[in-house]
């Protein structure tokens, strides 16, 4: 049987270098694809078909040079032969290169830098929220690739909540998030639902950057553009997304808002705040501690001791969302990071992070966040 390696579809990203079909096993040679009209490059999905009983090694030649080279010690890659259940691959990393070494007793297997979250799947999440009663979709505009732009606005009370994800395409455990936080939002036997439904309005943007997500990008849309880049000043021409998702934070207002992101390095859940922006008040501080705090009473998966360094006084980048929401509205913002790697504090052999962990990570930040409603 012969044996294929592509990447051509959804989310796919991989360039095949080198084959060698041998009666002792099947070793590749690979590399990653750079995001178009960019350098940044470190996701990487394909599928690996014809292997079936067979010894396969594949090694990914070109990760000392992507964006995060730091992200690759100690990361195991996903593999999956049925596309839902994602496992660790047996993984090294040395010399730059990536080597994933697997038996598979099926004939085709997929292989990802995290459990993917297609744009079908999100076109079945946005689907099914937009019927749940009481949630309203609108779609803000098209894309550079002419891709809908989804909006859901959950709930009707006074507070104005913002949640949005996958700035950043290939981070794509930010969707797994999305999931869980509309899965319980939507629940209308939930309590903690129920209360931030009567006590806030939900504005929830699933996938902020699908050109990315489709194209297989790490990092950028269409053009090369880090969205999370833009906020100080987007445009329709190079950055729409973050241009259509401000003005129509513009119209409503932000109380609270929350980026959702993965991190390639780190190997734990943490939050990044405002530390640094002109205009911080003692309150907005005290509320972004008191909910980090909260967190990591909640739940085993967040942490506080790993994490980003705060920017000095006056010194915070405002062309990154969360510092511009809390210099432009007043709002207690912060970034959710997940890591690619395992949760070192609590590891799982099997999965390391996951999308089931991103879902109950996403839960278990609603239920602090109908703690602290009433005061933000």
């Amino acid at each position: 049987m012969t044996v294929s390696i592509t990447s051509a579809f959804d989310s796919g990203n991989i360039r095949l270098v080198s084959l060698n079909d041998s009666p002792a096993g099947v070793r590749a040679e690979l590399e990653i694809i750079k995001d178009r009209q960019s350098d940044f490059y470190q996701w990487f999905h394909f599928r690996v078909a014809g292997v079936a009983g067979r010894e396969v090694e594949l090694a990914i030649t070109n990760c000392g040079a992507s964006a995060y080279p730091d992200g690759w010690p100690g990361y195991q890659a996903r593999v999956s032969e049925d596309r839902e259940n994602w496992l660790l691959a047996d993984t090294s990393y040395a010399d730059g290169t990536l080597t994933i070494r697997m038996a598979p007793d099926a004939n085709a297997v997929w292989l990802a830098y995290f459990a993917p979250y297609s744009m079908e799947r999100h076109h079945d999440l946005v689907a099914w929220a937009a019927c749940q009663p009481g949630v309203e979709h609108r779609e803000l505009g098209l894309t550079l690739d002419r891709q809908p732009l989804d909006l859901l606005v959950v709930g009707d009370g006074p507070k104005k909540v913002w949640l949005y994800a996958r700035q950043h395409p290939g981070e794509s455990m930010a969707e797994w998030w999305m999931e869980g936080a509309l899965e319980r939002l939507c629940d209308e036997e939930d309590a903690v639902a129920r209360l931030l439904r009567k006590r806030a309005t939900f504005h929830i943007v699933p996938n902020m950057n699908p050109d990315g997500s489709r194209r297989g990008h790490l990092r950028t849309n269409a053009v090369g553009i880090n969205l999370n880049r833009e906020w100080h000043e987007p445009s329709m021409e190079k950055s729409p997304e973050v241009f259509l998702v401000r003005a129509a934070m513009d119209e409503t207002g932000v109380d609270f808002a929350m980026d959702v992101h993965g991190d390639e390095a780190i190997a734990a859940v943490f939050l990044a705040g405002f530390e640094g922006i002109p205009s911080i008040t003692e309150r907005q501080l005290t509320l972004y501690h008191r909910y980090r705090e909260t967190l990591a009473a909640r739940t085993p998966d967040f942490q506080t001791r790993k994490g980003y360094p705060t920017a000095p006084a006056g010194k915070a980048n405002l062309s990154m969302s969360t510092n511009q929401l809390a210099e432009r509205f007043g709002a207690v913002a912060m970034t959710l990071e997940m890591p690619f790697k395992d949760n070192d504090d609590l590891p799982d052999a099997d999965f390391g992070w996951s999308p089931a962990r991103s879902i109950q990570l996403a839960k278990d930040c609603l239920g602090v966040l109908a703690e602290m409603i009433g005061e933000i």
